[in-house]
């Protein structure tokens, strides 16, 4: 039977995709994939109810790019007001009066007594150790890292070439037989090509962050001098730079790589979404390094300074007589910052892979509606825009002037942004879809309203909220949760340890909760495709979740050169209280990171089981309830070993650490310098050697079970990684932001209940310092590197999807 042709000026965007249409056939007889996808061209082209998109297609080829230049400008203005503060001691001197960013005001006299050009001198000297650090660690890792990829980009162009041994000849299309789409060879090709591209961009960001990290750190440090709403706006404009350049390279560099493609792939935006989804892969890939690389050099540096330094010796955090503490400060900046720039990067390439693929398969795709198929990157324009404005808040409508008041402003960047946002997807729901409109849903057709998917990236945006105020209510030390923890500090570690676990595990319940329910709505409103824009929705406003999570390793890096400076009591108290808050945010930021990962690897499974013809997913069936189990262990199988490796580390930098303080006479009396080079070759060489092992994991584990087991063994493996991945990693990072709050709770000493568990050194802060010791590999390790293997192996699976559907099970064919 062929389709009715009536007028298609409302429908098509093109004479082209109209004649295309006109050309399918649909086949009454026909099942699964073939027939809705027959189905649906019926369906599309005998309803001209189905109307154009408001905006057109011009436009928003020039609105993308043109938001993203908008944000790397509006980074770069922040870059240039905080490189206003100088660290030049002659340029400290010049002037007179009050310069907004000078300090020719004598701060440096009348607070402590000490000489302007010395505190400044050294406060540049410490910066140069801690960037130099970094930047030495980051360049090594990169180098292993980089040996790696490229030995799997290889994988991937094998791999998939060989699903029709190497053939350029072109082949029918996956989803319609009726169609011819591009060679295998170039699915191939264009993959490797993305994934590399990906993996790049992935460093990029990390390392963008990590440079302006180091050169914000004691700038911070020489505001706090003024006040502490002057060293706030320092600490938030760097972290702004970061977010706001990670969120428009990433927008950028995927916009040029579609149009990019587009040039050899034309109308075959099957294929060119298929190849897409490897700049996802690559992103992960280079994430997954990061997180777990900068993890542990980080955490065996924090755990061996804290044990010896602060519980055996008895001296102040970030003393300078410690000889891990510029291991320490550098270890902020490789993992907290690089690697969570480039987790959060690869979290915004995956959902927006996710849903370009899916929509690449449903009526935007069949029709050619470029508006309506870059909906996904719309969203992330608007969030830019947003998030600029919400950024202005904190930087210039109100100022900070105490140290109360730098908790809400945080939050209030979290609130102001989400409602800004949610009348931003109004508007590009509005605009940029079609009234009505058709997604693909398992094999079965399925009309979906504009209004629906506004809701599906509104409730992705208002779950993410909901998890980040509760992750902050169960890791601030603001409220009952944490106080109850470092109560517990009275009678021992023990009872602290045992206090913290039960608090990480009941921080579970609420965010868990809300995930479902996006899921639930998402996919009654749009099935995968309004899952996988709900997780775009909870990254719509990751430039302002980025600048609220990179402001607090930079506050804790600046109290760290405030206390080796030697700088008054009074300024370590501003940056103490900075850190504080910092720690809540970046705990809110894992927050997110973790929603939204749930929420991208269940679309990028949904992708993954279209594209390997799966029809359903039978949990009784045995291939994929044997993988349902291993896939529900290898969290912890990862998470074994992510522990396991800081804890070699740190027993090799807590003997370290003892050494000096026993063998270097006049350590303790300040009268003689640390090795601090040795320290940092330790973690650098430990976190090196330690982070491939997990990462092969991860990588590996796809390739194995897919070709050996096949696509429903698989499918079992990723549903069980994802079902019990989501809730370590909640857990695991609460659990260690708490025990570090409460540590914090003691040391600040700010209400009565404090001061009865302080001081410094007393039993119950040492018990606190154990916990918080405990919980840094939790918190900074494994926890946040749960969320990149729950969604690297998903998007991995996409990638390698068409051969495993064609040469996978081996074992079971031959068994």
């Amino acid at each position: 039977m062929t389709p009715p042709s009536p007028d298609l000026s409302e429908l098509h965007a093109s004479r082209r995709s109209s004649e295309l249409f006109e050309s399918l056939e649909f086949d009454p007889s026909g099942s699964g994939l073939l027939g809705w996808w027959s189905a649906a061209n019926d369906r599309l082209i005998s309803d001209p109810a189905m109307g154009a998109t408001i905006l057109p297609d011009l436009l928003t080829e020039i609105l993308i790019p043109a938001t993203a230049v908008v944000g790397i400008a509006f980074a770069l203005v922040q870059w240039l007001l905080v490189s206003k503060v100088k660290l030049s001691p002659e340029r400290e001197s010049s002037g007179a009066g009050n310069n907004k960013n000078g300090y020719s005001d004598y701060l440096i006299e009348e607070e402590e007594g000490l000489n302007n050009h010395n505190v400044v001198v050294k406060c540049a000297e410490i910066q140069s150790a801690i960037s130099e650090g970094a930047t030495s660690f980051l360049f090594t890792e990169y180098q292993y890292v980089g040996a790696f990829m490229a030995v799997f980009a290889i994988l991937i162009f094998l791999f998939l070439g060989s699903v029709e041994g190497f053939s350029t000849k072109s082949q029918p299309c996956t989803y319609s037989k009726d169609r011819i789409c591009k060679p295998v060879l170039a699915n191939a090709i264009f993959s490797t090509l993305s994934f590399l591209l990906g993996a790049f961009t992935s460093v990029v960001s990390g390392f963008l962050g990590m440079k302006i990290a180091t050169y914000a750190n004691a700038r911070t440090t020489l505001e706090a001098r003024k006040g502490v709403g002057k060293a706030f706006i320092t600490a938030f404009r760097s972290g702004a730079v970061m977010g706001f350049l990670l969120a428009a390279n990433g927008l950028l560099v995927l916009y040029i790589s579609i149009n990019l493609f587009k040039l050899y792939y034309g109308d075959d935006w099957e294929g060119l979404f298929e190849a897409i989804t490897g700049y996802g892969l690559g992103g992960s890939s280079m994430a997954l390094f990061g997180r777990v690389g900068g993890g542990i050099y980080t955490k065996a540096a924090d755990v061996g300074a804290d044990l010896v330094g602060k519980v055996e010796r008895n001296i102040p955090e970030d003393d300078p007589r410690n000889p891990a503490v510029i291991a320490d400060n550098v270890g902020d900046n490789v993992g907290d910052i690089a690697g969570m720039g480039s987790d959060l990067f690869g979290s915004y390439a995956e959902s927006s892979c996710a849903a370009l693929v899916i929509a690449s398969i449903s009526s935007f795709g069949i029709n050619h509606e470029l508006t309506a198929m870059f909906y996904p990157l719309l969203i992330s324009s608007m969030g830019i825009i947003v998030c600029l404005f919400t950024t202005l808040f904190a930087t210039d409508f109100f100022e900070i002037k105490a140290v109360k008041e730098i908790e809400p402003a945080l939050k209030k960047q979290l609130i102001i942004s989400t409602i800004l946002m949610t009348g931003g997807i109004a508007i590009v729901s509005w605009i940029a879809l079609p009234s009505s409109f058709t997604i693909f849903n398992f094999g079965v057709q399925k009309t979906v309203k504009n209004w629906e998917l506004f809701f599906c990236v509104a409730i992705g945006l208002w779950a993410g909220l909901v998890i980040g105020f509760v992750t902050e209510y169960y890791t601030s030390n603001a409220y009952s949760p944490v106080q109850d923890v470092a109560d517990s500090c009275r009678t021992g570690a023990a009872t602290n340890v045992i206090f913290g676990l039960a608090l990480g595990y009941k921080s579970v319940i609420i965010p868990i909760f809300a995930i479902a329910v996006s899921i639930f709505v998402s996919f009654s409103f749009a099935a995968m495709y309004g899952i996988a824009v709900a997780a775009l929705g909870m990254l719509s406003t990751i430039a302002t979740g980025l600048a609220i999570d990179a402001y607090g390793p930079i506050s804790d890096n600046a109290g760290g050169i405030a206390e080796m400076a030697g700088m008054s009591h009074r300024i370590r108290e501003r940056t103490d209280a900075l850190d504080a808050a910092g720690n809540t945010t970046a705990a809110i930021g894992k927050g997110f990171a973790i929603g939204s990962a749930a929420l991208v690897s269940l679309a990028l499974f949904g992708a993954f089981v279209s594209r390997s013809a799966i029809s359903t997913v039978d949990v009784l069936t045995p291939k994929v309830f044997i993988g349902l189990l291993v896939g529900a262990m290898l969290p912890y199988w990862f998470s074994a070993m992510t522990m396991k490796s800081v804890g070699s580390a740190a027993l090799k930098m807590v003997e370290e650490v003892r050494r000096q303080f026993n063998n270097i006479p006049g350590l303790m009396e300040g009268s003689a310098k640390p090795d601090y080079a040795n320290c940092v070759k330790i973690s650098t060489d430990a976190s090196i050697r330690e982070m491939i092992p997990p990462g092969a994991l991860v990588m590996l584990t796809p390739l194995i079970v897919g070709t050996l087991f096949g696509v429903e063994t698989l499918s079992g493996v990723l549903a069980g990684s994802l079902v019990s991945g989501v809730q370590i990693a909640i857990s695991a990072s609460n659990t260690g932001g708490a025990w570090d709050n409460a540590k914090k709770y003691i040391e600040a000493g700010a209400s009565e209940h404090a001061r009865s568990l302080g001081p410094k050194g007393s039993g119950p802060h040492k018990a606190a310092v154990i916990g918080d010791t405990i919980g840094d590999p939790l918190k900074d390790t494994s926890g946040p590197s749960l969320n990149i293997l729950i969604k690297l192996m998903a998007v991995e699976s996409l990638v390698f999807a068409p051969f495993f559907a064609t040469h996978g099970g081996l074992l079971f064919k031959y068994l």
